[in-house]
């Protein structure tokens, strides 16, 4: 009876080491191969981090090089020797220069110098002469109708008979300048110096005065006598 319990609790034992002999068993094959799951998984991981990394780089746009343009406006070179309506001769020296009959409607003529220049019945209507020297030039019969004459130096000019119609002298200086039987109907005398200029039987109709230095020297507002002698 004694014999058959010990066989019998030798037997459980032998049996409960094989379990745990199976189980250690099994636990280490576990380890091993969820070790080895977790090592492919990590090395999946980081193929696919590196893949991501990749694809965002190629879906980044490349820099584009800028370039700066630099843009050099010509300025147009004035052609002093050309003539005709329109024309640009602004700052042009033109000082004794022969235009006698010349067209110049329309001439800009801004700034040019004209000094003892010969300008007889040319036809410079609307011309522009802002700020032109003019001086001692010869304009006899020739036509400034509706010019800008605007600063521009006219002292000891020859303007007999000079068509000066709605002509615009403001600022300008006619002394000593001869404007016998000129005509300067509606013509704006605003500030114009013409001390000791001749307004001999010129046409003065609508002419506008304003502070304008007449040929007595007399500054007045009002139409000036036509010599220095009143």
């Amino acid at each position: 009876m004694r014999s058959s319990r010990f066989s019998i609790e030798n037997y459980f034992h032998t049996q409960q080491i094989n379990f745990h002999v199976q189980c250690k068993s099994l636990n280490l094959t576990a380890d091993k191969d969820g070790g080895e799951s977790m090592r492919k998984q990590g090395s999946l991981l980081v193929f696919l981090l590196a893949a991501c990394v990749g694809l965002f780089a190629a879906c980044v746009p490349a820099a584009v090089p800028t370039t700066t343009t630099t843009t050099t406006t010509a300025i147009p070179v004035v052609d002093c020797a050309a003539r005709g309506p329109g024309v640009d001769l602004h700052g042009c020296n033109l000082a004794g220069a022969r235009l006698d009959f010349a067209i110049l409607s329309g001439a800009n003529l801004t700034d040019a110098n004209l000094r003892n220049a010969y300008l007889m019945s040319a036809n410079l209507l609307g011309a522009n002469f802002t700020g032109a020297d003019l001086g001692d030039a010869f304009l006899t019969g020739a036509t400034l109708r509706g010019a800008n004459l605007t600063g521009a130096d006219l002292s000891g000019a020859i303007l007999t008979s000079t068509d000066l119609r709605r002509a615009n002298l403001s600022g300008a200086n006619l002394g000593y300048a001869n404007l016998t039987n000129a005509n300067l109907t509606e013509a704006d005398l605003s500030g114009t110096d013409l001390t000791e200029a001749y307004l001999t039987d010129a046409n003065l109709d609508l002419v506008t005065w304003s502070n304008t230095t007449c040929p007595n020297g007399i500054v007045q507002s009002m139409e000036c006598p036509r010599t220095s002698a009143g």
